[in-house]
C-alpha cells in the first residue's frame, strides 16, 4: 500500500514537473496551453487515485520525508480541481492578452509551478519543509499576478509579497518555538515532524506551546487571508489574470489552512486546545465581519470574489475551530464546494470585465440579455457562493453551523448565522443591478465573443456544485469521518 501511495505522489507532481520543461524547451504559446491542460488532467487522475487509494489512516513515506494524510489529501484533491478548471479556461482569456503572446510560455510555465508547490507542500512530513513550500508558492503566485505588467497588478504583487512574508516570518519563528519546545522531550537534536510535536506537546511548557501556536496562526493565516491579516489578497486575487485568481483562492488558501489546522492538532496534544480553537474562531468571526462590510459596498467584479474569499476562509476558520466529527467535515465539505464556486465566479468576472471592458460592476448591465449562457453560470454561482440552497455550500455551512450549537463557541454561531444573512443580502444586490439595471448606452454594448474554453469550465464548475448540495455522497462522509479521526 505505502509503495502504491508513493508511486501515485510522484506521478502527481510529475506532470507538471514535465509540463515546466517541456515549455521551456518549446517555447510555443500553443504547446504550452496543451502542456499545462494535460499536466493538470494528469494530477487530478492521481489525485482521484490517491483519495481511492489511501486508507483512513497516516502514512509516511520517502525515509519519513513524506506524509499521506486524509485532510492533506483533501487539499490536493481541491487542488488538482482548481488546477483543471482553470488551464482549461485559461486557454480562452489569455488568448485575450494579444500583447502579452510572446511571453505565454513563461506565463503556463510559472502556472505549472505554482500548482507543483500546492501539490507539494500537503505531503511534506517536516514542518520547516512545508514552510518553505508555502513560501515558494508565494514566490511563484507573485510573478504571476503580475504578469500583465500593469501599474495595479505590479504594485499588487509587491504588496502580496512583502504582508505575506512578513506573516510567514513569524510563521518560521513558530516553528523554531515548537521545535525549541521539542528538545525538553528529544534533546538538542532530532527529527522534527508533525507526529513528533504532537508527542512532545504534553511535555512542553504551556506558555511557549501557545505563543508558538499563536504565531504560526498568525503567519500562515496571512496566507489564508484571515482578517485582520488578509490585507493583501483583495488586490492579489482582483489585480491577477482571472486563472490566477481561481488558483489563488480555490486552491492556495486551503494548502495554507491545512498549516493551521496541522498546528492546532499539536495544540489539542498539549492539552491547551480550547485556547487555540477559540482564537480559530475570533479569527474566523472578523474575517466575516470583514468581508460583509466590503462585500456591501464593493465596485469591482474581481474584488467582490476577493472579499467573498475571506469571508469563505473564515467559514472553514470557524469549522475547524468547532472542531468534532461534524465541524471537520463541514469545514473539509467547504473546501471542495468553495474550490468549485470560487472558480466560477473568476471565471464570469473575468469574461464580464473583458466583454465590458472595465472592472468596475456598475459598468456591466444586462448580462443574461448579452451573455445568457456565461451570464446565467455566474448568476447561479452568485446565488450558491451566498450559501443559499440548492448549492454545495448551504450543505456544508449548515454542517459547520450545527457543530458550533454543539459546542462551547455558541457566540461565534450567531455572529456567523447574521453575517451570512448580510453578505448575502449585499451580494445578490450587486448582482440584481447587473441583471436588470438599465441596459448600456448606444454604442457601448458588449461585443465579444466567447469561446467554449471560457463558457464551458464555468457549467464544469456549477453542475458537481449543485449535485453536492442536492446529496452529500455517503462515501464522502466516512472520508470526513476518517479525516477527523486522526485529524493532521
Amino acid at each position: 500500500m505505502a509503495i502504491l501511495i508513493l508511486i501515485l505522489i510522484l506521478c502527481l507532481w510529475l506532470g507538471p514537473a514535465l509540463a515546466i520543461a517541456l515549455i521551456l524547451i518549446s517555447r510555443r504559446p500553443r504547446a504550452a496551453e496543451f502542456l499545462n491542460l494535460g499536466a493538470s488532467a494528469a494530477s487530478l487522475a492521481a489525485s482521484l487515485a490517491l483519495i481511492a487509494s489511501a486508507p483512513g489512516r497516516s502514512i509516511v513515506l520517502g525515509d519519513h520525508f513524506l506524509v499521506s494524510t486524509p485532510l492533506g489529501l483533501w487539499v490536493v484533491l481541491c487542488v488538482a480541481i482548481v488546477y483543471v478548471l482553470a488551464s482549461i479556461y485559461a486557454i480562452g482569456y489569455m488568448r485575450l492578452l494579444v500583447e502579452e503572446a510572446r511571453r505565454l510560455p513563461w506565463f503556463y510555465a510559472l502556472f505549472s509551478g505554482f500548482a507543483l508547490t500546492m501539490f507539494v507542500a500537503p505531503l511534506m512530513n517536516n514542518p520547516g519543509i512545508y514552510w518553505i513550500v508555502i513560501d515558494l508558492t508565494t514566490i511563484v503566485s507573485a510573478f504571476l499576478v503580475g504578469f500583465e505588467r500593469e501599474a495595479e497588478s505590479a504594485e499588487a504583487a509587491w504588496k502580496y509579497i512583502i504582508i505575506v512574508s512578513a506573516g510567514l516570518s513569524l510563521a518560521l519563528l513558530g516553528i523554531i518555538l515548537f521545535y525549541w519546545a521539542g528538545t525538553f522531550s528529544f534533546g538538542p537534536v532530532y527529527d522534527m515532524t508533525w507526529r513528533h510535536l504532537r508527542l512532545m506537546a504534553p511535555h512542553a511548557p504551556h506558555a511557549l506551546l501557545l505563543l508558538a501556536f499563536l504565531l504560526t496562526l498568525i503567519g500562515f493565516g496571512t496566507k489564508v487571508g484571515l482578517a485582520p491579516m488578509h490585507t493583501w489578497l483583495p488586490d492579489a486575487h482582483s489585480e491577477g489574470p482571472a486563472p490566477v485568481s481561481a488558483l489563488l483562492s480555490g486552491a492556495l488558501l486551503n494548502t495554507a489552512m491545512l498549516g493551521v489546522v496541522r498546528f492546532l492538532t499539536v495544540l489539542d496534544a498539549g492539552g491547551l486546545g480550547r485556547a487555540g480553537h477559540i482564537a480559530l474562531c475570533v479569527l474566523g468571526a472578523l474575517s466575516l465581519a470583514v468581508a460583509a462590510l466590503f462585500i456591501v459596498r464593493q465596485t469591482g467584479a474581481k474584488r467582490l470574489m476577493a472579499y467573498s474569499s475571506i469571508e469563505h476562509m473564515g467559514v472553514v476558520a470557524l469549522g475547524f475551530g468547532f472542531g468534532g466529527v461534524l465541524g471537520i467535515a463541514g469545514a473539509m465539505y467547504h473546501m471542495l464546494n468553495h474550490a468549485l464556486n470560487k472558480s466560477l465566479m473568476f471565471f464570469g468576472a473575468g469574461d464580464m470585465m473583458r466583454a465590458y471592458r472595465s472592472k468596475d460592476m456598475r459598468a456591466m448591465r444586462r448580462i443574461l440579455r448579452f451573455y445568457p449562457a456565461t451570464g446565467t453560470a455566474w448568476l447561479l454561482g452568485a446565488v450558491a457562493i451566498t450559501g443559499a440552497p440548492p448549492f454545495g455550500l448551504f450543505q456544508s455551512e449548515l454542517a459547520i453551523l450545527r457543530a458550533g450549537m454543539a459546542g462551547p463557541e455558541v457566540w461565534a454561531v450567531a455572529v456567523m448565522a447574521v453575517l451570512l444573512i448580510v453578505i448575502f443580502i449585499g451580494f445578490l444586490a450587486h448582482f440584481r443591478r447587473m441583471v436588470a439595471g438599465p441596459a448600456p448606452a448606444a454604442g457601448h454594448e458588449p461585443r465579444l465573443a466567447f469561446g467554449p474554453w471560457m463558457t464551458v469550465p464555468l457549467w464544469l464548475a456549477l453542475i458537481p456544485l449543485t449535485v453536492l448540495g442536492l446529496w452529500w455522497p455517503p462515501i464522502l462522509w466516512r472520508f470526513f469521518a476518517h479525516a477527523a479521526r486522526v485529524i493532521r
